[in-house]
């Protein structure tokens, strides 16, 4: 039986539970009272702090939350869609920030949505949460509802092939505003296969869809783009001209700076990649051995 009456205190103790897709942990964290990690089959997959949603402890999400502080500043409310869920620790930061959001959940995983429920209560008001297949249920989303959608979506430590394609790409800008901002989390390792086909991937959905092409950055710790490591790349990309000097001193900043590759450097690191379809799709590479493991 699992014992977490209010989230915090220094009573905690770690939570596991089996969900749809994995083995799920909340492993509460020491230096803070009301902070958990989520791993699912031992990737870690959220951080949040009850407390403070505004601490981000992953990096990656900080550079989303950077994406989207540049392209909306100020408190802005958003109409956001989330496509992966976790312990939401994005419609949590937004919620925080920009009251009155309208925000969307798609998580595919049930009993995962239920115990992050259960354990870290969400805001109020509650994003609403969608069980569904992210794929899916943005196909039959409505044209021009949204000015955010995030892309955060991983089956154990891999993009689904479903979430790779021009065709899901497309989709999702469809969902978009004129104004709205796409932002993906991505993860690869050098030679970047995966990386560039993806990077070709939105350039091909974007060019579909806005007159001048369309506008697009990555986001990525120099390391990973150096190829010392795999690691994560946060793709940003929108119809009109991404504020590429903010965002740029946003993640200059951060305790782990982040570089922001635009313009010819993106071209080149795109190099000669061809965009992938439905019919060619496949999922990202594994993480390396360890590289992620929890408990």
């Amino acid at each position: 039986m699992d014992h977490h009456e209010d989230s915090g205190g220094p009573g905690r103790v770690p939570v596991t539970r089996e969900t749809d897709f994995g083995t799920a942990r909340l492993l509460p964290d020491i230096d803070r009272d009301r902070a958990w990690l989520l791993t699912v089959d031992g990737a870690p997959q959220s951080y949040v702090d009850l407390d403070d949603p505004a601490h981000l402890e992953f990096e990656y999400v900080r550079r989303i939350a950077y994406a989207v502080d540049a392209a909306f500043p100020g408190a802005r409310p958003l109409d956001a869609v989330h496509l992966g869920g976790g312990a939401m620790t994005l419609p949590r930061l937004i919620a925080h920030d920009r009251p009155g959001s309208r925000q969307q959940v798609v998580e595919a995983d049930g009993r995962l949505t239920a115990l992050v429920a259960e354990v870290l209560p969400l805001p109020d008001p509650a994003p609403a949460v969608h069980t569904a297949d992210a794929r899916a249920w943005t196909a039959a989303a409505g044209t021009g509802t949204a000015d955010l959608v995030v892309v955060d979506v991983f089956g154990g430590s891999t993009v689904p092939a479903a979430m790779t394609s021009v065709e899901f790409v497309r989709d999702a800008l469809r969902v978009l505003r004129p104004d709205g901002l796409y932002v993906a989390n991505l993860a690869d390792a050098a030679p970047f296969a995966f990386l560039r086909s993806q990077l070709a991937t939105v350039r091909a959905a974007l060019a579909a869809q806005a007159p001048d092409g369309g506008d697009m950055c990555l986001l990525a710790e120099p390391a990973v783009l150096r190829g010392r490591r795999y690691g994560n790349a946060v793709l940003a990309a929108g119809r009109h001209p991404l504020p590429v000097a903010g965002l740029t001193r946003l993640c200059a900043a951060d305790a782990f700076p982040a570089r922001v590759v635009h313009g010819p450097g993106l071209a080149r690191l795109t190099g000669a990649a061809a965009p992938v379809t439905d019919a060619d799709a496949s999922p990202s590479p594994p993480p390396p051995e360890g590289a992620f493991t929890v408990g």
